[in-house]
């Protein structure tokens, strides 16, 4: 069974969709660097399936073309992007391995009409190589940022190498009982077997700063949406709208201002909304998000973060790394048992995991014992099963944006029922949804899985032009 890491489910990357741009970007970087001091002629790209349907809407074929020229997402100034991308198309060249060969997008990638029968999120490169055979790899991108080659998985460690394997609910809690510690401890010596308390409290905090960015950067931009549905932006007029005329001059203090806002109901769920929005409106823009678990429901996460920082009884830093130790946990256990891909299980696979993962590290950090903790992600996905995924013209905007602030509400929600409940008298428990979610995900028909061709996308067709 495999061992996933907290920072294999958060992962730096860009906007708009960790299946359909991160994961394609990731192969691409990857048989580009396979192709290092190779005499190569041309390149060919081909998009099979989920990546084929909605890849323009999903910048697959962005994606592609900057990892094909080793630009790596965590890094690249994502100010710069479409201003690389103008100059494939204007001068019909693509620098690979170095060098500068002929491509034209129209007609260097191809979004084929079928699926590739290992995953539906599929798509293959072809180089032609001077004096020597074609250089030919696929790849399936596989959910949240994950790629396979359909024989090998990334990152993954055998799971009895570390001191406390977790394959399901049940063996956390057992873990939780045997060492009479939370959530977030049991996943921190796990975490200690990979790598230093140093790194790993370096990778967290760079992780919930890049949210915190990523949140402040949403909330100061305007305008509409790239993509053609010319969606407008919503977070700016509602943060500066609740914020009024309070000042502020970088991030800390305008988080400040935002907790010196009302505490009521009705203010504090519009902030929620709007953390999330803003999360996910740089996403649409091909912004630097983390996924959470995914791209598409990354603004669930940083919402009820801040939530918890804004408006919560947050002591300090602690509280964000305990938040996402057990967060990621509780999505490592979901991409094991289910999946976190909507190509594969409909939006329940994204934001109803994001909800899950928020709910119960909530719980953790407010005090919930590990039964609570696990008893809030169970309910918060059992309110997300058979979620579709439906993007109206293949566009990660309608309905995506708003589901974020659902799912943010829903998990917030799901916190306070089981901080107040018994988990004992439950009925239903974690691993019992997680194999419903997984169930339903097999059951449920494939127009309503990531293809634009079931549900809204169906209602209110949009069709976009390739590349």
């Amino acid at each position: 069974m495999e061992r996933l890491s907290i920072f294999d489910i958060y992962k730096i990357g860009v906007g708009p969709s960790s299946s359909h741009t991160l994961g394609p970007w990731k192969a691409a970087n990857r048989f580009a660097l396979g192709l290092v001091d190779k005499p190569v002629k041309s390149v060919q790209v081909n998009l099979y399936g989920s990546l084929s349907k909605t890849g323009v809407g999903h910048g697959t074929d962005v994606a592609v073309l900057l990892g094909l020229q080793s630009y790596k997402p965590e890094i690249i100034d994502t100010q710069k992007i479409d201003a690389y991308i103008a100059r494939i198309k204007s001068e019909k060249t693509l620098r690979v391995a170095g060098h500068f060969i002929p491509f034209d997008p129209k007609s260097g990638i191809v979004f084929e009409k079928h699926s590739l029968p290992y995953h539906p999120n599929a798509l293959s490169f072809k180089a032609e190589i001077e004096g020597d055979d074609p250089v030919e790899e696929t790849y399936y991108s596989i959910g949240g940022g994950f790629i396979t080659q359909g024989r090998e998985k990334e990152s993954l460690i055998h799971l009895n190498d570390l001191p406390h394997p977790i394959e399901s609910g049940s063996e956390l809690i057992a873990h939780t009982e045997m060492l009479n510690c939370s959530v977030s401890e049991v996943v921190l010596k796990n975490e200690q077997y990979l790598r230093t308390q140093h790194e790993i409290e370096a990778g967290i905090d760079q992780i919930y700063q890049t949210m915190l960015e990523c949140v402040y950067q949403g909330c100061h931009s305007e305008g509409y949406l790239p993509g053609g549905l010319n969606v407008k932006k919503r977070a700016k007029a509602i943060s500066d709208r609740l914020l009024g005329d309070r000042k502020y001059h970088n991030i800390q203090s305008w988080l400040d201002a935002i907790g010196n806002t009302p505490h009521t109901f009705s203010n504090i769920n519009k902030w929620i909304s709007c953390f999330a929005l803003a999360v996910n409106e740089e996403n649409a823009s091909l912004g630097r998000v983390v996924t959470s678990p995914t791209n598409g429901a990354a603004g669930v996460i940083p919402a009820v973060i801040l939530y918890h920082r804004c408006f919560g009884e947050y002591k300090s830093q602690d509280d964000i790394r305990r938040f996402i130790l057990t967060s990621g946990e509780i999505g490592c256990i979901f991409k094991k048992r289910a999946t976190i891909s909507a190509a594969v299980g409909g939006c329940q696979a994204e934001i109803g995991v994001s909800s899950a993962m928020a709910a119960g590290a909530l719980t953790e950090i407010q005090g919930g014992n590990p039964e609570q903790v696990l008893m809030a992600a169970e309910i918060a996905m059992e309110h997300h099963l058979g979620l579709t995924c439906d993007p109206i013209g293949g566009l990660v905007q309608i309905p995506c944006i708003e589901r974020n602030t659902m799912g943010a509400i829903k998990a917030i929600t799901a916190s306070n029922l089981a901080l107040e409940s018994d988990p004992k008298s439950a009925i239903v428990n974690f691993d019992m949804v997680v194999k419903t979610m997984w169930d339903t995900a097999q059951d449920m028909h494939e127009k309503y899985k990531e293809t634009a061709e079931g549900g809204l996308a169906f209602n209110l067709p949009v069709v976009l032009p390739n590349c």
